[in-house]
């Protein structure tokens, strides 16, 4: 059986909690940030949490996520 091999540019993007939740960035925060508010690019600063729907397409992306 081969290995399982992990995507690179998904591994940089995501990171475990110690609950095992997948942490993510939020978008929309790469440019044109003159019009946004303080309070509004502060939240976006922030991590989210991905969606129990996009949880498995993460899993199989980074295989090896809760080790790293």
């Amino acid at each position: 059986m081969p290995k399982i091999k992990t995507s690179k540019s998904a591994a940089k993007r995501f990171k475990v909690t110690g609950t095992g939740k997948i942490l993510r960035r939020n978008a929309r925060k790469g440019h044109l940030m003159i019009s946004k508010c303080g309070s509004r690019k502060r939240r976006l600063s922030m991590d989210s949490v991905v969606s129990p729907s996009e949880v498995k397409k993460v899993r199989r992306m980074v295989p090896n996520l809760a080790q790293l």
